[in-house]
């Protein structure tokens, strides 16, 4: 072999090396892993709505989706986990990373998590009788996993079922599981309910509720969906039924009804809601310059600069406008769609993203 055949050789050589080392990286959470592959042409195969998006700090997305599991894109291949893979529930709350890289994912019947090789079950062994202390610590994953009255915590060394203090529960009767959390300025945790939502800063609860807000039947009770804490330190609360409130300080507002979105004879009974309102939000997020964003259950996606409204369908083609999640992406916004799709916001309409 001359000297320049050796030297193509040892490039090549070279070059396949440093692209293996840098696979291995980028599927490290995936090593060994079971999961059913497709190939980097299919799209991904949900069709009960996607819940739960991430991106892990390998790079790899992660969805949760309405009723059918888990699914990770890895850039090439999409594959799949579910129940009878060791999920506790094929109903996706919530998606997390912990500091060692674990992704954890809340599901409707309790939490697990995913070191690469394994999937972990950490709430069958739980006792939710157990009353355990509140404390807040850096580094905490708080789930919305299918729970009634209280809310669990990992603390990076073991998961622990925390109940909501009673004098936070205005009336026993009424439904705690909790359907969006929110961490916020000043150490601030938001914890959305169908009933309520409960602050907790590590030290002291609020409480905001039908009592406190003198909500009745006949104005319409809460129905919470949704929580957000934006940049400037507003809370918005996202209803299934009476739109939106906006928390400023001590003060809550109608936001829907101030933006003369609400329309009432369907606000209160459920039915679907007429275009050019805003009634039924399960998503709120808050993009790069500031805008804050809505996902409605009948009336697509909505954008709040500040200002004004403005009112997009995602896909004129999908049979339900519904966005079931939002998730702030680098520089982009995804949606998280009741058909199954991802889209991607490109500053004037949507792309289909997966």
């Amino acid at each position: 072999m001359n000297i320049s055949s050796t030297f193509i050789y040892l490039t090549i050589l070279l070059f396949l090396n440093s692209s293996c080392v840098s696979m291995e990286s980028s599927n490290a959470e995936l090593r060994n892993s079971t999961f059913k592959s497709t190939t980097i042409n299919d799209t991904l195969k949900f069709t009960s709505g996607v819940r739960a998006i991430f991106k892990s700090s390998k790079g790899n997305y992660w969805f949760g989706s309405h009723n059918e599991g888990v699914a990770v894109f890895d850039g090439k291949n999409f594959r799949y986990y579910t129940i009878n893979d060791g999920l506790p529930d094929n109903q996706i709350c919530s998606i997390q990373e912990d500091v060692n890289g674990c992704i954890w994912i809340g599901t409707a019947n309790g939490v697990c998590s995913f070191d690469g090789t394994k999937i972990t079950n950490h709430s069958q062994a739980l006792n939710v009788n157990t009353h355990n202390e509140w404390k807040k610590t850096d580094n905490n994953l708080w789930f919305n996993a299918g729970i009634h009255n209280g809310v669990y915590r990992y603390d990076g060394q073991s998961l622990s079922y925390l109940a909501f203090p009673p004098q936070q529960i205005a009336n026993p009767d009424n439904v705690y599981n909790v359907t969006g959390i929110a961490e916020g300025k000043n150490n601030m945790l938001w914890i959305g309910t169908y009933a309520g939502v409960i602050g907790y800063n590590g030290s002291e609860f609020s409480t905001v509720n039908d009592k406190t807000l003198g909500l009745t039947k006949e104005t319409g009770l809460l129905h919470i969906r949704s929580v957000f804490e934006d940049s400037k330190g507003k809370l918005w609360i996202g209803n299934n039924g009476i739109g939106v409130l906006l928390k400023k300080g001590d003060s809550v507002i109608n936001f829907s009804e101030k933006m003369n979105l609400i329309h009432p004879a369907n606000a209160k009974t459920g039915d679907k809601s007429p275009a050019g309102t805003l009634e039924h939000v399960f998503a709120i997020q808050e993009d790069n310059s500031g805008n804050i964003w809505f996902g409605d259950r009948d009336t697509g996606v909505w954008k709040f600069d500040g200002e004004t409204m403005t009112n997009y369908k995602v896909d004129v083609h999908l049979s339900s406008q519904m966005t079931w999640c939002i998730y702030k992406d680098d520089e982009n916004l995804l949606f998280g769609m009741a058909n199954g799709g991802v889209y991607k916001f490109n500053g004037k309409s949507f792309d289909k993203m997966f």
